[in-house]
């Protein structure tokens, strides 16, 4: 694969955390319509009703409900092939439902790793690994925690 798709690559998943970051659902969801192929494979920790593209609206608008300030901040990026995999790290006020918790206003940290496959320059496949225990944690449902 060449270095300038790679580094598209790596430019697509970045625009695509910077757009997820938005407190606008539209510009969210139009990030996702230009950058995501409709049927993408859509792996989450997260139990949700849809598929493909239609998953990481649903994924993000429900993320933006409990963290209504949420940020996602791309921390390293690694490109090989038609893969990339950033290390993120997320922030965001704990302000809805979450995991059976009420809102808290704990502002919550947790870091995830993701990876995306490309296919014509466009998401086709999405991995990823979140701290949830950490989110847990913060949020009091596990003792120790900061709520």
């Amino acid at each position: 694969m060449s270095n300038d798709l790679t580094s598209s690559n790596k430019t697509t998943f970045t625009h695509f955390h910077e757009a997820m970051s938005s407190d606008d659902a539209e510009l969210r969801s139009k990030a996702i319509d230009d950058l995501v192929e409709p049927d993408a494979v859509v792996r989450t920790p997260f139990p949700l009703e849809t598929t493909g593209a239609q998953a990481l609206k649903e994924l993000f608008e429900m993320l933006h409900r409990v963290y209504a300030d949420l940020r996602v901040t791309v921390k390293e990026l690694i490109a090989e092939g038609d893969k990339v995999v950033g290390v993120n790290s997320v922030t965001g006020t704990h302000q809805g439902e979450y995991m059976g918790v009420a809102p808290t206003g704990t502002s919550v940290t947790y870091d995830e790793i993701f990876v995306f496959r490309f296919v014509n320059g466009r998401i086709a496949e999405s991995s990823g690994v979140v701290d949830v225990f950490a989110q847990a944690k913060q949020i009091g449902l596990i003792p120790g925690g900061a709520a």
